[in-house]
């Protein structure tokens, strides 16, 4: 009686697994795309206007699978969702979208590969999970990985020249996007749990997460006095064609399928398997924007993985 249990167990886990690594390709291809954009019509505007895209797209969606406008959910899940929506969506892909602009999406997706690290501390912190020895060196090499790539001269990277100042800033837009993602993932898993009887579906806990996640950026736009740069950027045919697009892809498409994920394998497997954009964006950037990378950046980026692995897989 108990085998078709196991088994169901067992496609439950491939499925999570599986819209793990398709994000990871998903939000790959974003990146570039979102790039793209954020020269054209700046990295708030586009952050800003892809999440009203993203609603929009979900909100379709969650009409006809679930027939609601909005998702049914208790009050503590609209709290954790949104917490993980203005943690996640407002500031950290605030700080991402900046660093694409900044250090191109090589880079910014290798610093992406700290997001773990940060889901880890967070999970520590939130959730109890403990963070053994084997994880603290996955997390050396981890950095490790990372750091080898980012101290590369821009000669040897292939990339284009920057100072080291404007450098230095893509990276801290970078770290603060890896921070966002990392904890707004464990905030997202904590809401999905908060009720043991009812799993929040994952495309209403997407939906949750970008609405709250919307209001807040909007919120801060409004009250900075950003209205004539989102008003500037509406009228870029270009710019909001490739937002529209990487909209679809990215936080549509990619952060479904990462609440899927959460949902159906552990937040650990998930997490790494979301973590491998330094590895797959490298042939796109050369395919793309014939950007060869160098043995030393091709070698970091897998180290940063590897220490991923290490860290979550044990």
């Amino acid at each position: 009686m108990r085998i078709p249990v196991v088994v169901s167990e067992l496609n439950l886990s491939v499925v999570g697994e599986s819209a793990a690594l398709v994000t990871s390709c998903l939000w790959t291809i974003s990146s570039l795309i979102f790039t793209s954009a954020g020269k054209k019509i700046g990295s708030l505007s586009v952050n800003a206007y892809r999440t009203l895209m993203a609603i929009g797209f979900l909100v379709v969606t969650h009409v006809i699978l679930l027939g609601t406008i909005l998702p049914l959910a208790s009050n503590g899940q609209w709290f954790w969702m949104g917490a993980s929506g203005v943690v996640g969506l407002g500031v950290g892909d605030s700080g991402l979208f900046a660093a694409y602009v900044t250090i191109g999406p090589r880079r910014s997706v290798l610093v992406m590969a700290l997001a773990p690290i940060f889901a880890s501390v967070g999970a520590y912190l939130m959730l109890g999970e403990v963070i053994s020895a084997l994880a603290i060196v996955g997390i050396a090499i981890t950095l490790g990985g990372v750091v080898m790539v980012i101290l590369e001269t821009d000669e040897r990277s292939g990339e284009i020249p920057l100072s080291k100042k404007l450098k230095s800033y893509g990276v801290l837009f970078a770290l603060i996007g890896a921070i966002g993602q990392g904890v707004g993932l464990v905030l997202a898993k904590k809401g999905i749990d908060l009720n043991p009887a009812v799993t929040l579906n994952p495309l209403s806990a997407t939906l949750m997460r970008m609405i709250l996640g919307a209001l807040s950026l909007w919120m801060v736009m409004l009250v900075v006095g950003r209205l004539p740069e989102l008003r500037k950027a509406i009228k870029s045919t270009i710019g909001m064609g490739h937002t529209a697009a990487a909209a679809f892809i990215g936080p549509f498409l990619g952060v479904t399928l990462s609440m899927v994920a959460v949902t159906y394998t552990e937040t650990g497997i998930a997490q790494t398997l979301m973590s491998l954009m330094p590895v797959l964006i490298i042939p796109l950037v050369w395919i793309v924007h014939k950007q060869r990378t160098s043995w030393r950046g091709m070698l970091g980026a897998v180290i940063a993985v590897i220490g991923v692995a290490i860290l979550f897989l044990i």
